[in-house]
């Protein structure tokens, strides 16, 4: 997940007020967050760390998620969302007009 730094206290708040039945989970998002900047064409260089544990290998999708984005290795996206497209939508979704 990627989030503008508004956003990433306001989760970083939620996360680090979790139980502590919870305590690994906080350390898998809270202790592998890193800042990360711009350069001055707007591309945001993602460690090797954080693309292997993504599993990001070449192709990737950047996806807006409201008050965050999501990034994606490609392959593992089109497999997921495809896995998505064969099932049924949510019981959420009946009472959504779009």
């Amino acid at each position: 997940m990627v989030f503008p730094r508004p956003e990433w206290e306001k989760f970083r708040e939620r996360i680090a007020a979790l139980p502590m039945s919870a305590q690994w989970w906080k350390r898998i998002f809270l202790g592998n967050a890193m800042d990360v900047e711009m350069d001055a064409t707007g591309r945001v260089l993602v460690s090797p760390e954080l693309r292997q544990a993504a599993g990001i290998a070449k192709d990737t999708m950047l996806l807006g998620m409201g008050n965050h984005f999501e990034l994606w290795d490609k392959a593992t996206y089109d497999a997921q969302e495809a896995k998505a497209m064969q099932g049924d939508m949510p019981d959420v979704f009946k009472e959504f007009s779009f």
